[in-house]
């Protein structure tokens, strides 16, 4: 498979070799947190609400799963200063804690913790990484070194750092994996929000099995999915990740001065987000680059969606996540007064997306200007940032309501859902 986005080479940093970090297993872990790991509580446990209201401090949450090729733990981006609480980490499935290093070097850092925290880790294992705001897992049984990302490579690293450029206070639950197994491990983690997904084989052909894991993400266990079109303008509706009518597909636009390529890519996505972000290096603690691709587009909107749903939380008392059929009725947002459904959400994002004006665009800056006519089959519903998140979030609680969409707008939108659906199902 190939990676939608691309990383261009750093100039900072020279290549390096891997590093290390200490793991304390299931046994120690239990100890730490005063509570046994039993794995993963299932929907019909009678304790998840009373986990969740133990720790009145941790407060609102959200929990966004990104899946890709590794993450880069140690690096600064992912820190944080507060702990998650026990009931958390249970509810997660977490049966791993690594205290890693923060002295040195990557490298030293990695070798440090390599006895007692990577070669400890096998497939399947839940792994949360002490110190830092990334729950990781690996279900496939073919990597080097679960989890961490590779060292030629950086993709999920940078694709997990632009989740967080977008809300800074995103759980993340990292799946690594190009499989329906990975996608599945995501979909079937009840506190799960949102799940976004970068990646496709040449020519973004549907790939057997991955789209059915999406689908029942979404439409069994009422999750998001945002998915990468691709970053040339070849049609997102037929797009492996992009495309399914249940998800959110995601193409790039190119903000203010980006000059990088064309303003467009994927046509006829759901929606378009900024492609050119800086973003954590993969192989170091403290470096960043810039990078473009509807890879970092994707989860930088899967970012801002986590961000209204965690202000909707805490402004309206719950304090889970996830849409649980069982536990959550289905619903995003889910207080005694007030709920938000994948599809109030996605309603929401579509009002709020809005058109570029063709005056601002410069013939100069060698990318593609917006369409006066049809300006949809380029952006779909329109470009999303963060100016759409106080938007989205008064127009679900009822604040303020956004204009609907012309009717040109919708008709356009319609005929390409209608489209999406006969293709795929």
């Amino acid at each position: 498979m190939l990676e939608k986005g691309s990383i261009p080479p750093k100039t900072e940093i020279g290549p390096q070799t891997r590093k290390n970090m200490r793991v304390i297993p299931a046994l120690v872990t239990s100890l730490v947190f005063l509570a046994p790991f039993s794995g993963c509580l299932s929907a019909e446990s009678s304790e998840d609400s009373e986990l969740v209201s133990e720790d009145q401090g941790f407060g609102s949450f959200s929990v966004v799963a990104p899946i890709d090729t590794g993450i880069n733990v140690y690096h600064n981006h992912f820190v944080m200063n507060e702990s998650y609480p026990p009931w958390l980490l249970e509810q997660l499935g977490v049966n791993i804690v690594c205290d890693i290093s923060t002295n040195g070097t990557w490298q030293e850092r990695y070798e440090s913790d390599k006895d007692d925290c990577w070669d400890q880790i096998e497939a399947g294992d839940i792994v949360w990484f002490k110190g830092t705001r990334i729950i990781g897992t690996t279900p496939d049984d073919n990597t080097d070194i679960p989890i961490l990302d590779d060292p030629q490579d950086g993709h999920g690293t940078a694709v997990t750092g632009a989740v967080l450029n977008a809300n800074p206070n995103a759980v993340i639950f990292f799946v690594e994996g190009f499989s329906d197994a990975a996608v599945l491990a995501a979909a079937n983690q009840p506190l799960v929000d949102i799940i976004t997904t970068s990646f496709g084989p040449i020519l973004s052909l549907p790939v057997p099995g991955i789209e059915d894991a999406t689908k029942v993400a979404v439409v069994q266990e009422k999750k998001i999915h945002t998915g990468a079109a691709d970053n040339s303008p070849s049609p997102a509706i037929q797009d492996s990740t992009a495309g399914p009518p249940w998800s959110i597909g995601i193409s790039g636009y190119a903000e203010e001065d980006d000059d990088q390529k064309e303003t467009m890519s994927g046509s006829y996505p759901d929606a378009a987000a900024d492609w050119t972000q800086v973003l954590p290096n993969h192989d170091d603690i403290d470096g960043y680059h810039q990078t473009s691709g509807t890879s970092f587009a994707t989860p930088r909107t899967a970012g801002l969606l986590s961000k209204v749903l965690e202000s909707l939380r805490t402004e309206f008392g719950d304090l889970s996540s996830g849409a649980d059929p069982e536990s959550r009725s289905g619903m995003l947002v889910n207080s005694s007064n007030f709920t938000v459904s994948n599809d109030d959400l996605r309603d929401a994002l579509n009002l709020s997306a809005w058109y570029p004006s063709f005056s601002t665009w410069d013939p100069l800056s060698g990318t593609t200007p917006v369409s006066p006519v049809l300006p949809c089959t380029q952006l779909g519903w329109g470009v999303v940032n963060e100016s759409n998140v106080i938007p989205i979030t008064e127009h679900l609680n009822g604040t303020s309501t956004i204009p609907q969409r012309p009717s040109d707008v919708v008709m356009c939108m319609e005929a390409n859902q209608d489209i999406r659906e006969a293709y795929w199902e």
